[in-house]
């Protein structure tokens, strides 16, 4: 678990309240369904015009990523993949049979089997690559759905402002009801910004930094995998890939 995002969304929505709280104003004075309405709707509606549909379902599914991330053990699987190249040096590639029924992450196991097939270093390292860069690509498309909800909040939230003070320009005559106008002109665009730079940027560049290392990671094991399949020896093959863990 990220602990670290966690407090980070804690202290970053924590610090306005407590800021607003000192200030003297209520909290309540925040909440605000039409303004809510206006920028939650507006970004999300927006979001969803411009995205695919499995880019914006991904987008959906990848945002767990922010409490739970997928981990790899990258200095586990560099001990493994030497494992597997003194297997290879004993028994010969048909020895790592056995190791690609075990593996559970898919994309080692497709260059494991790749292995045992005999395939050249250069097409197993070509093969990898484009699965690595197809998932790379898809990955950063579904991240760039929360920087385009940072992107169109602050504008949709300047929209709610306006509507606000439209209303409240509308409305001259009756002073009780200018007061609900200018909350929702003001608290529209506290919405907009706010989320923008306190949510969904900084969302979309946590994520970005997990498919770097996602790719990282696929990258050792592309090595790996390719360095046994010429016949290098264990202690280069870990000298070499040492700067990927």
């Amino acid at each position: 678990m990220d602990f670290l995002s966690i407090a980070g969304i804690v202290m970053a929505f924590g610090a306005i309240l407590l800021g607003q709280y000192l200030e003297g104003g209520h909290l309540t004075s925040l909440l605000n369904g039409p303004a809510i309405l206006i920028v939650g709707g507006g970004t999300v509606g927006a979001v969803m015009l411009q995205s695919p549909m499995p880019t914006f379902m991904r987008a959906i599914r990848m945002l767990s990523w922010l409490v739970m991330p997928p981990a790899p053990k990258s200095a586990e699987t560099l001990e493994r993949i030497i494992q597997w190249c003194q297997i290879a040096r004993k028994e010969g590639l048909l020895g790592l049979e056995r190791v690609v029924e075990s593996e559970e992450h898919l994309f080692t196991r497709k260059g494991l089997q790749l292995l045992v097939d005999g395939n050249e270093p250069q097409t197993i390292r070509q093969t990898l690559e484009m699965d690595m860069e197809v998932r790379e690509s898809r990955d950063l498309a579904a991240a760039k759905v929360y920087e385009g909800m940072g992107g169109y909040a602050p504008t949709i939230g300047i929209i709610g402002a306006v509507m606000g003070l439209i209303h409240v320009m509308g409305n001259l005559a009756d002073p009780a009801k200018l007061g609900g106008g200018i909350a929702v002109a003001f608290v529209a665009t506290i919405y907009g910004v706010g989320l923008a730079n306190l949510f969904f940027l900084p969302t979309a560049s946590k994520l970005k930094s997990v498919i770097r290392e996602q790719s990282r990671f696929e990258e050792l094991v592309m090595e790996g995998i390719a360095a046994i399949a010429e016949g290098e020896n264990p202690r280069i093959i870990e000298a070499r890939l040492q700067g990927l863990v």
